[in-house]
């Protein structure tokens, strides 16, 4: 048996302001809630959910050991998209064949769009 992709669980200081910024980001309406921890279901039936779990301390490092990478077909358009929901754009790398941009969302945690060129 091998393991499935679940999830990305985010920790933060308010999962409820988290949860609306991600759920309009993934296009997500029914946000499930647990308490302190919130649940922006998958997109797409069977993709990986963002969980978002209330946390006591604050955040102790300026980069993410992990973060989630997504793709758009339109990245520059989807960058603005998510900037307009109040992530803020840290970057933007460049390698043959593939762009990304490096985003926060308002907490600070970091997140890719990227798109692929051929």
């Amino acid at each position: 048996m091998t393991i499935q992709m679940g999830g990305v669980t985010i920790d933060c200081a308010d999962p409820a302001e988290l949860a609306e910024f991600w759920s309009k980001a993934l296009g997500v309406a029914d946000v499930q809630h647990y308490g302190d921890y919130l649940l922006v279901p998958a997109p797409t039936e069977g993709g990986p959910y963002v969980a978002l779990q209330k946390v006591p301390e604050e955040r102790a490092a300026a980069k993410n050991r992990v973060h989630i990478d997504f793709r758009a077909d339109d990245r520059p358009a989807e960058v603005a998209r998510l900037v307009g929901l109040g992530a803020t754009e840290v970057e933007e790398h460049t390698v043959p064949g593939m762009v990304w941009t490096v985003l926060r969302d308002p907490e600070g945690n970091e997140f890719c769009v990227g798109s692929f060129d051929g």
